[in-house]
C-alpha cells in the first residue's frame, strides 16, 4: 500500500472548531497525473486542484504520473472555504519529498494560495490559533495574519508570505520569525463626545441608564432631533471591554472575515444597520452559516434607525437573541451558534412624515397614519425594550444661545463605570441580565414599593416581562445613585420610561 500523508486543518460551525484531516496519497499505475479531491468538498475546495497545479509550475515542480487523491476527513462533514489550499499543497509537497511530514503534522495549517505561490489571508485564523494552542499544536497561516494568530497567546507560529519561504524554513535556509505582538487597533471615539449634544437632557439621562445597566432603548422624535447623534455617542460612555470580551468579539470578526490582520477589536462595536437589510444579514446565515449583524454587535451596540421601515419579519428575529444572548443558525448540513449579547438602541419618527403633533408641519392624515406606522412594530418586541424616550426637536436659535458647559462623555462614563462595578461585584453581570432568584434577591422591593408597582402594572396593562424589566431598570437607577436599596424615586423614574399603551408616541 502506498504511504498516506495526513496533515491537520479546521472548519468552524459557529464558534466551534472541527478538526479536519487532510489526507494525501499517491498511487501508481497511470501514464499521466490525475488529481482528485474527495470528502464532501464545496466548489472553492474543488478549485484548489487548479490553483495548486499552477503553484507547482511556478516552483518548477510537477506532479508525478500517478493518481493523486486528497481526502478531507471526516467525509460526512461539508468542507467549505479556500483555506484548504495550503494544507493540501503542503501534503503534496510532503508526498513528493519536498517538505517533512514529521514536522508539518505538528501544525494546524490554513491559507489560500495564489497562482504564483503567495499565501493569501483567510477567515478564522484567530479561533484556529486558539484551538491549536489548546491542543499543543503550532499554526501555519498567511504572513498577513501572523499577528492575528499571535493574539491567541501562541508563539509556535509560522506566517510565510510565499510557499518558498515555508520550504526554505523547513530546509533550514531561512528561519521564519515569530510575529511581533503589536497593540490592538481601536476605533477612536475622540472626535465625538456627549458634550456635542445640545439640550436633550431626558434622552442623555436615559442613555446613561442604558449604558450603566445594559438596557435596550427606543428613541422617538421628529427628523433632525438628534436621535442618531445620541445613539452614536453611547459607546463613548460605556466601560472598556474586558480581555474576555475582546477575544470573544475578535473571534466573531475573524470568522466573518472582518478582522484586521494587525490587531483585535478592543473598542465596543457599534453596528448601524440599514432598514433594507435582509433577515440573513441581521441574523447571519447563508450556505456557510456566517455571523450576522447581531453577532457582530456582540458586547457592543446594535443601532436600528427608522425602526418601522424594517421588514417586520426581520425585526422579529431580534426577540429570541435579546432574551438568550445567542442565536442558532440552522441549515441543511450544519448548525451554527453565535453569541449575540448586544445592546439594542433603536430610533424612529412618530409617523411617516415625522411631524406628528406639529400643526404647521404634520400631514392631513394625522393621527391615523401614526397609529398604522407604529403598529408595524410588534408588541412582543416593544415589550423587550426597557427605555422608551421621546426626543423633542431642539430649536436652532436655542442651540446658538446654549453656550453653557455641557457634561462630557468622560464625566458620564465615570458614573457608568462606578454603577457597573457595583453590579459586577454584587452579581457578576449587568442588571439587564438579572432573572429568576437573582432578580428577586438583588432587585427586592419593600412592601410599599411592591404595592405601588403592582398598582402601576395593573393600570398600565403591563406583562410579567415588563414588570421584571421595571425592577431591573429601577435597580440600575439605584446603582447610579450609589444606593444598595431601591427607593421610590428609582421606581418612579423606571416607570416613566415604560409606555402605557401603543398610543405612547402621541396617538390617543
Amino acid at each position: 500500500m502506498p504511504d498516506m500523508i495526513s496533515l491537520k486543518s479546521l472548519i468552524f460551525n459557529g464558534m466551534d472548531a472541527t478538526p479536519i484531516d487532510v489526507q494525501v496519497q499517491l498511487s501508481s499505475g497511470l501514464s499521466k497525473p490525475e488529481f482528485n479531491i474527495i470528502g464532501l468538498a464545496d466548489r472553492a475546495v474543488k478549485e484548489s486542484a487548479e490553483r495548486i497545479r499552477n503553484v507547482l509550475s511556478a516552483l518548477n515542480l510537477s506532479l508525478p504520473p500517478k493518481r493523486l487523491t486528497v481526502n478531507l476527513s471526516p467525509a460526512d462533514v461539508e468542507k467549505t472555504g479556500s483555506h484548504f489550499d495550503l494544507p493540501i499543497l503542503c501534503g503534496i509537497l510532503c508526498a513528493i519529498g519536498i517538505l517533512p511530514e514529521s514536522e508539518l503534522e505538528k501544525y494546524v495549517i490554513l491559507g489560500e494560495v495564489g497562482l504564483n505561490g503567495t499565501i493569501v489571508k483567510t477567515d478564522a485564523v484567530l479561533p484556529a490559533s486558539v484551538w491549536a494552542c489548546a491542543h499543543n499544536m503550532g499554526i501555519i497561516c498567511s504572513g498577513d495574519q501572523g499577528v492575528e494568530a499571535r493574539w491567541a497567546g501562541h508563539t509556535n507560529i509560522l506566517a510565510p508570505f510565499h510557499v518558498i519561504q515555508l520550504i526554505n524554513h523547513f530546509k533550514g535556509v531561512q528561519i521564519l520569525p515569530v510575529p511581533d505582538l503589536t497593540s490592538p487597533e481601536t476605533e477612536s471615539c475622540s472626535t465625538i463626545d456627549m458634550a456635542d449634544v445640545h439640550g436633550q437632557s431626558a434622552a442623555k439621562r436615559a442613555l446613561e441608564i442604558a449604558a450603566a445597566g445594559g438596557h435596550a432603548m427606543l428613541m422617538v422624535g421628529p427628523p433632525g432631533s438628534g436621535k442618531t447623534m445620541l445613539a452614536s455617542r453611547l459607546p463613548t460612555i460605556m466601560p472598556e471591554m474586558t480581555a474576555t470580551e475582546i477575544l470573544e468579539t475578535s473571534t466573531i470578526y475573524s470568522i466573518a472575515g472582518q478582522l484586521s490582520g494587525r490587531g483585535l477589536i478592543s473598542a465596543r462595536p457599534f453596528r448601524s444597520v440599514h432598514h433594507t437589510s435582509s433577515p440573513v444579514a441581521l441574523a447571519g446565515g447563508g450556505s456557510d452559516a456566517r455571523p450576522g449583524e447581531i453577532s457582530l454587535a456582540h458586547n457592543g451596540v446594535l443601532f436600528l434607525d427608522e425602526l418601522p421601515e424594517f421588514n417586520r419579519a426581520t425585526l422579529e428575529i431580534l426577540r429570541q437573541p435579546m432574551e438568550s444572548g445567542s442565536i442558532l443558525i440552522s441549515r441543511a448540513r450544519r448548525n451554527a451558534t453565535y453569541p449575540a449579547r448586544f445592546q439594542l438602541i433603536a430610533a424612529m419618527n412618530p409617523c411617516p412624515c415625522g411631524h406628528l403633533g406639529n400643526a404647521a408641519l404634520s400631514c392631513s392624515r394625522a393621527p391615523r397614519c401614526a397609529e398604522a406606522y407604529q403598529n408595524k412594530i410588534s408588541g412582543p418586541l416593544l415589550d423587550r425594550i426597557d427605555l422608551h424616550v421621546d426626543v423633542d426637536a431642539v430649536n436652532p436659535w436655542e442651540m446658538v444661545k446654549d453656550i453653557a458647559p455641557r457634561e462630557s462623555s468622560a464625566t458620564i462614563r465615570a458614573r457608568v463605570i462606578s454603577a457597573r462595578e457595583r453590579q459586577i461585584t454584587r452579581q457578576g453581570h449587568v442588571n439587564a441580565l438579572l432573572d429568576g432568584p437573582e432578580l428577586e434577591r438583588f432587585a427586592a422591593l419593600n412592601e410599599d414599593l411592591s404595592t405601588f408597582l403592582n398598582t402601576a402594572a395593573q393600570k398600565m396593562g403591563m406583562s410579567a416581562r415588563g414588570y421584571n424589566r421595571i425592577k431591573r431598570l429601577a435597580r440600575t437607577v439605584a446603582d447610579l445613585r450609589g444606593s444598595a436599596e431601591i427607593e421610590m424615586s428609582d421606581l418612579v423614574e423606571a416607570l416613566s420610561y415604560r409606555p402605557v399603551n401603543r398610543g405612547k408616541f402621541g396617538v390617543k
